[in-house]
């Protein structure tokens, strides 16, 4: 087997669904022209038709079920902050806008924009939770990688596989072959309110993958995923009343996911977590 390029995920698809690190898909919005990231992948507006590049230039380009591309535009997402848009468009001349670079790392991808930079699935709070935008991330580095999920190819061969000639596997074995790297649990997060209310349901909460094992590492990725420091990580009470309780112990075995709620140090409902202070008893 020839050892696979970031191109070689799509030269023999016809189209693709795109799954970014939060386990949502690359979806076009019902207006024809956002897109957001959406959980399901029944739907058609989750399938891109892959169109490769005339020419040596090793791009993509990557249309809807609107019939418009994917574009990359040179204006801010928000005003004041990283990112830039990405949107649908069908331009009258198919420039470079519309065209992104296949970058492999392992069995997923970046796509490249003409800017230089990289399409983003963004996570956190809203207006970012579910956005997609191009940028060159200083944190959140995973937000910017994608798996290639075939949705119709020319030939019906199934996805690509790494050959034994692959570098980036040190143990010289195919993917077959070799025992699946644990990838972490799957970490819902909420951030409550001054008196401890969530917003949402839980399937709705912004998610990561959580590598480690421990509840300091999951209450530092906590930390960088809301901005958010000195925080409380809590679970919810399994009585059914909704009671939170601070995680103390470790954290549910064999990587079993989780649902849990940041409470700010600042919030009304953090005193409630606070030891009492102790008391001095009088003489007799």
């Amino acid at each position: 087997m020839e050892v696979i390029s970031g191109m070689d995920f799509f030269k023999k698809a016809k189209s693709v669904r795109l799954k970014s690190h939060h386990g949502k898909y690359l979806t076009a919005a019902a207006d024809g022209e956002s897109l957001v990231q959406d959980r399901s992948s029944s739907s058609n507006s989750g399938e891109w038709t892959v169109e490769i590049t005339e020419g040596p230039k090793n791009a993509v380009r990557l249309k809807s079920c609107y019939g418009k591309y994917l574009t990359a535009l040179d204006e801010e997402y928000l005003l004041g902050v990283t990112g830039r848009k990405v949107v649908l468009t069908l331009p009258a001349n198919l420039d470079s806008s519309v065209e992104w670079e296949p970058i492999r790392d392992g069995m997923r991808v970046k796509l490249k924009t003409r800017y230089g930079n990289y399409l983003r699935a963004n996570g956190g709070l809203p207006p970012w939770r579910n956005s997609v935008t191009h940028d060159i991330p200083h944190l959140h580095h995973d937000w910017i990688f994608w798996e290639v999920e075939l949705v119709d190819s020319d030939n019906n061969n199934s996805p690509p596989k790494v050959s034994r000639s692959d570098s980036e596997f040190s143990s010289n074995s195919s993917i077959e072959d070799s025992p699946r790297r644990y990838e972490g649990r799957v970490i819902y997060y909420s951030v409550a309110d001054d008196e401890g209310n969530v917003d949402g349901a839980v399937d709705e909460w912004p998610s990561f993958q959580l590598k480690g094992h421990g509840l300091e590492e999951l209450t530092r990725k906590l930390e960088d995923e809301t901005k958010l420091e000195d925080i409380i990580v809590c679970s919810r009470s399994n009585s059914g009343d909704g009671r939170l309780y601070p995680l103390r112990l470790a954290l549910p075995p064999n990587g079993a996911t989780m649902h849990v709620v940041v409470i700010p140090s600042t919030s009304r409902v953090a005193n409630d977590f606070m030891p009492a202070a102790p008391t001095c008893k009088s003489d007799p």
